[in-house]
């Protein structure tokens, strides 16, 4: 069993996890600005998949999808959703930038 402690500093699961996950949330978000329209989105519902590369799509679909789940008191349609996603992405992103300044 590995112990937290001989790890270096830096790379235990948690810390790694939490990269990984940046490096997820900065793909999708490139990938939603390379093939999604903000006008599109306030004109209503979107084919996200349809306007998504289908070799960029499991990375983006997973943090969109992940961002977007609905509890079980959730009323919000599935786009509201997933517009409140592009808004935490956004958030998830500019912190992990400037955390990284």
């Amino acid at each position: 069993m590995l112990s937290s402690t001989a790890l270096p500093p830096g790379r235990e699961p948690a810390a790694l996890a939490m990269r990984i996950g940046v490096v997820a949330a900065e793909a999708a978000l490139a990938t939603f600005a390379r093939n999604l329209d903000l006008d599109a989105l306030a004109d209503g519902p979107v084919d996200f998949q349809g306007a998504i590369n289908p070799h960029e799509w499991p990375v983006f679909s997973l943090v969109i999808d992940t961002l977007a789940e609905a509890s079980p008191d959730d009323g919000r349609t599935l786009d509201e959703r997933r517009a409140e996603a592009l808004n935490d992405l956004a958030r998830i992103c500019l912190a992990a930038k400037s955390r990284a300044a």
